[in-house]
């Protein structure tokens, strides 16, 4: 654990009572989770996103009430936390689980769009773009050219946005609904993780993560595809707008790898490949290897 990720669990564990001692790192990046004694997990946020902490926590404890399964905020503490400038929050623990399968990735996002959309709850509208200019702007191992060409192309994905041809009704929306943020618990259970993204939006935009990793990467096959499709009821790829959401996600990956790049080497030919892609140079599917 980094000095910097100790004080901060120390100083959020002092103030609403709990234990930190032998804290054991789950994951360590932009957000740093750790588990706690007593079957709790700490979730350290980025600087400055003491807000989004707060709408994270409330979302989830919606969510309960509403007996979706989800990870669920720590009960009888007031949280988030602010500790050094981070906000802290404090979350139960899972009993043993796996990855989703994509039909249960379908079933969790069923479950979660058929909820009435909120009204007493600051939950916002979705933002596909959300901090992808500050990920070109982060990606130091791009040429010039490669960063002129993802800022216009940025651009444009914007303004088609602006006219997103209509689909299925608005909903409350994941935000990031892949295998690896829907987890199966060795009870029973298909539950969602990461509640960072949650919003309102096109129910289109939590189908079109599965759609792409059949039709633009082949990492599932076509029978899983359709499974995922008949759980949902849905197939997000006969709509006119799915080829605009497919481009405005494969944006996401690629950025996604190519700030990892700047800091991990063993990333800038996965980054470039990418890259690459985008630019059109390959047809589809696509060679990408899956990044965690």
């Amino acid at each position: 654990m980094s000095s910097d990720h100790s004080s901060v669990l120390a100083a959020a564990c002092a103030e609403v009572g709990l234990d930190h001692t032998d804290a054991e790192p789950i994951r360590l990046g932009e957000n740093a989770m750790f588990r706690l004694p007593g079957g709790v997990v700490a979730r350290i946020a980025r600087p400055g996103q003491l807000a989004a902490a707060t709408r994270e926590v409330r979302i989830a404890q919606w969510l309960a009430e509403h007996e979706i399964p989800a990870v669920r905020a720590l009960k009888d503490i007031a949280q988030p936390v602010q500790a050094e400038g981070r906000a802290v929050t404090f979350w139960e623990e899972l009993p043993p689980h796996r990855h989703g399968t994509p039909a249960e990735v379908a079933t969790a996002i069923r479950r979660l769009h058929d909820l009435p959309v909120p009204t007493d709850l600051p939950i916002g509208d979705l933002d596909p773009f959300v901090r992808l200019t500050e990920r070109i702007d982060a990606a130091t191992t791009l040429t010039d050219e490669d960063r002129t060409w993802l800022r216009e192309h940025l651009v444009s994905l914007q303004t088609r946005y602006a006219n997103l041809p209509p689909g299925l009704p608005r909903c409350v929306v994941h935000g990031d609904a892949w295998v690896g943020n829907v987890v199966a618990t060795d009870d029973g259970q298909v539950v969602l993780l990461d509640l960072e993204r949650c919003s309102v939006g096109p129910p289109e935009w939590d189908l079109v993560s599965t759609a792409i990793k059949h039709t633009s990467f082949d990492w599932i096959t076509a029978e899983n595809y359709r499974d995922f499709c008949d759980r949902y009821g849905h197939d997000v790829t006969t709509w006119s707008g799915f080829e605009l959401l497919r481009d405005i996600r494969e944006l996401r990956m690629a950025l996604y790898v190519a700030q990892r790049a700047a800091g991990y080497p063993a990333a800038h030919e996965e980054a470039n490949l990418r890259i690459s892609c985008l630019r059109k140079k390959a047809a589809r599917p696509w060679a990408w290897s899956p990044v965690t």
